[in-house]
């Protein structure tokens, strides 16, 4: 997974209105980048109705939230809809994205191994350093650390 200090990797992948958003477009603008294992799961839902329902202090805080899965744009794009999600979701169906920041990783499900995409979110400053990572961050604590985290690199 890559650190704090790294260059963020850089990147395009359509959105959830199958438009190519890149990384640079916010060059000089925070980013929080959050990579979420599956859209319309319980957990994923928990950590992006979190991040809509908080929208204001984010907007505060002056950072744009891209949100990252491996689902191809149809389902990001469903899942956006139903849950009136007003921030930009990222389609990695390739998980290319996911393995350039470490977060396309092997997981166990009652003793089965597959890969897939761990939870994780990276603040990344305005001149495209990491300036945060959170690992495996848990859906209903997410906002809490990421604002608070905010707050304090200002």
């Amino acid at each position: 997974m890559i650190a704090e200090g790294d260059t963020a990797p850089g990147f395009t992948l359509d959105d959830q209105a199958g438009r190519p958003v890149s990384l640079a477009d916010f060059a000089g603008t925070r980013v929080v980048l959050y990579f979420y294992p599956r859209a319309d799961t319980p957990g994923c839902t928990t950590q992006a109705c979190g991040i809509r329902d908080r929208a204001a202090e984010y907007a505060e805080a002056g950072v744009k939230v891209l949100g990252v899965s491996p689902d191809p744009v149809e389902d990001i794009a469903g899942f956006a809809d139903k849950n009136d999600l007003s921030f930009t979701l990222l389609a990695d169906p390739d998980h290319e994205v996911s393995e350039a920041y470490g977060t396309w990783v092997e997981k166990s499900m009652y003793g089965k191994k597959y890969m897939g995409v761990q939870r994780a979110t990276f603040i990344i400053g305005g001149d495209g350093r990491v300036e945060k990572v959170f690992p495996k961050v848990q859906p209903k604590k997410h906002d809490d650390l990421v604002l608070g985290a905010l707050a304090e690199l200002d």
